[in-house]
């Protein structure tokens, strides 16, 4: 998966075929198809790995805030800058919704990500500092503008100035979530 998730990375799904695979890994072809079915099963798999460690990662960063308004503040920038890693951009942002399709790449965001932001959500309500509302429903929204955030980003001609002007529009619809006092 390692010598895979190196190639997909750096060419791209479609630029990487199955004997690129077995060559860098001194596999047989026959072991490829043993363990993923394919390639578009060790996509799926290399992506799936990805995707858990970046939630992993992001996790440890929003636990280090002081708090759930704190945490939410430091999550959105940990997430926007993971959204400039070449690994990223390329196997999460571009090739994962092609290759796996909408609604399997929107499951495997919504398995890692959404239990995170969920967690935060219900954190906020019973501290008193997001507005009561159905979590699972709050939860879903902010992981769709999360990554529409992520897609703005990696599909910028200019990713930098993106970042910078992304983080704080959502730092301001996020605020929305808040109670007002």
């Amino acid at each position: 998966m390692r010598a895979a998730r190196g190639l997909f990375a750096e060419r791209g799904y479609a630029n990487v075929s199955a004997d690129d695979i077995v060559s860098a890994t001194g596999l047989t072809r026959g072991a490829l198809h043993h363990h993923f079915g394919d390639k578009a099963g060790l996509f799926r798999a290399v992506f799936e790995e990805l995707d858990a460690e970046l939630t992993a990662e992001l996790g440890s960063v929003a636990a280090g805030a002081p708090d759930t308004v704190g945490a939410m503040v430091v999550g959105v920038g940990a997430f926007l800058d993971f959204c400039r890693r070449p690994e990223v951009v390329r196997i999460c942002l571009s090739d994962a919704p092609a290759v796996l399709g909408w609604e399997t790449w929107r499951a495997i965001e919504a398995e890692h990500g959404l239990g995170l932001i969920t967690g935060m959500i219900d954190r906020g309500i019973a501290e008193g500092v997001i507005t009561p509302q159905p979590p699972e429903v709050l939860a879903q929204l902010v992981l769709g503008v999360t990554i529409e955030a992520a897609l703005l980003i990696a599909n910028s001609s200019d990713p930098e100035a993106a970042r910078r002007s992304v983080e704080p529009a959502l730092i301001t619809m996020l605020s929305g979530l808040l109670v007002s006092r």
